[in-house]
């Protein structure tokens, strides 16, 4: 009996981030001999008198943008899939499974955890930006729709952040000859006593509860 294939969905905007989630999704289908890789771009429902069409109908200024929409997905794939291959061959990996292409109408975060129900997905793979605060609260995340309301495990993409390079001081020469003066219990210079106060503990092996170990704490 044919075993269903590991199905892994990707929401793809043609942005950084759902770039990124596309790599990482070949990375995982590449790993596995059952697995096949679905990409969805979701359009946002257009603003349609469905009383002047028939049923099922779509009128021709939402058809041909989707068949350009579909068009553009399909190269874009393929052309992300060519280079994954040609870079995966040279490390011995390969992608065995089929990789599908679809455009479907709907919102972009509910839409694509309906989609993967529609496929009875194993795993969804969004990209996130990143943001936080503000700009969270008023343009909304995806990706966090998404695991909310996904019934399969959701794999987040992180954003790429350039880390802030952070400059460590040296430390103070006076707190050193402090800490090296073997007639001194102090850790900090007067200096910098006033800012570390007296907030640390001291804990020393208690000679004479050696048996017990017990810590001498001295504050």
């Amino acid at each position: 009996m044919k075993t269903a294939p590991y199905v892994v969905l990707v929401g793809m905007d043609f942005s950084e981030p759902s770039n990124r989630a596309l790599a990482e999704a070949f990375e995982l289908t590449a790993r596995r001999l059952d697995a096949e890789l679905h990409v969805v771009f979701l359009v946002a429902p257009p603003t349609v008198d469905t009383s002047l069409i028939g049923a099922g109908d779509l009128p021709n200024f939402v058809v041909e943008p989707l068949e350009s929409a579909f068009e553009r997905l399909q190269t874009h794939v393929q052309e992300r899939l060519e280079a994954f291959i040609s870079q995966a061959g040279e490390h011995g990996k390969a992608l065995t499974g089929r990789v599908v292409s679809h455009v479907h109408i709907d919102t972009p975060a509910l839409g694509l955890v309906q989609f993967a129900s529609d496929l009875q997905a194993s795993l969804i793979v969004v990209g996130t930006h990143g943001r936080s605060g503000i700009s969270r609260l008023l343009l909304g995340s995806i990706a966090e729709t998404t695991v909310r309301h996904a019934r399969c495990p959701v794999l987040v993409v992180p954003a790429e952040v350039e880390t802030a390079k952070v400059v460590i001081e040296a430390p103070c020469s006076e707190c050193l000859r402090t800490r090296a003066d073997p007639e001194s219990h102090e850790l900090w210079c007067a200096q910098h006593r006033e800012r570390h106060g007296r907030r640390h503990t001291y804990h020393q092996s208690d000679r004479g509860g050696g048996e017990t170990n017990f810590p001498l704490v001295v504050q």
